[in-house]
């Protein structure tokens, strides 16, 4: 009887033991609250500005100073491109100061009245008559006639394009300088005394733009108004 009930006291005292232990963690895990996951963020900030110190610090203070620059680089890139802008309006300025001056010249080589020679003149609708009629004639005046024809029409070429970037293209610069020759010839051959109206001198004075077009004017537009796009 008394083995047995010496059996049954170490049968019981372990899990008493167990019980009291149990509450134990029970008690100790209601008096510490449980840590989130925004405290242990927190925490670890703390530690990281620890550790770094005031190197940290004054790294953050140099990352703020290398922001000056930028500005800087940006300031002087506006002021570029404005300069840009500025020597492109001056260009265009310059190429419609120098189309008006030629336009002057024209009216006056065009749409003087020559009353001494309403004899001699007639008009010709016919490309080429004109033509053959100038290569007719001695060396002078045939350059006269078709250098003089072919060079009033290279301004057009040259400064059409810078004038209006969209006319760049051969063809509508050739075609503007046409309709613009074309009219001279219609006002002369109503309007003017002694003047008349010739297709000759019409395509002459395009094969003239055409030229100016292909030598120098394509060029100088692109190189104008390309100014600071690169």
């Amino acid at each position: 009887m008394k083995g047995f009930q010496g059996r049954t006291e170490d049968t019981v005292r372990p899990a008493a033991d167990a019980e009291n232990a149990k509450g134990t963690d029970d008690a100790g895990g209601a008096e510490r609250p449980p840590r989130g996951p925004s405290s242990g963020a927190g925490a670890r900030r703390v530690e990281t500005a620890m550790a770094q110190g005031p190197a940290g610090r004054s790294g953050g203070a140099r990352s703020g100073e290398g922001e000056a620059p930028g500005g800087g680089r940006s300031a002087a890139e506006a002021l570029r491109r404005f300069g840009y802008l500025l020597l492109r309006a001056v260009a265009v300025l310059a190429a419609f100061a120098a189309m008006v001056a030629f336009a002057v010249v024209l009216a006056q080589l065009t749409l003087t009245p020559m009353p001494g020679a309403v004899e001699q003149t007639h008009t010709n609708l016919q490309p080429g008559w004109s033509l053959r009629h100038y290569l007719d004639a001695p060396a002078r005046e045939a350059l006269q006639q078709v250098g003089g024809n072919i060079a009033l029409g290279v301004p057009f070429g040259v400064l059409l394009p810078t004038l209006f970037p969209g006319s760049r293209g051969v063809l509508r610069t050739v075609l503007m300088a046409a309709a613009a020759m074309l009219l001279v010839e219609v006002v002369q051959g109503a309007l003017i005394t002694g003047r008349a109206f010739d297709i000759d001198d019409v395509i002459l004075n395009t094969t003239g733009a055409l030229l100016g077009y292909l030598f120098l004017g394509r060029r100088m537009s692109r190189a104008i108004h390309g100014l600071g796009k690169e």
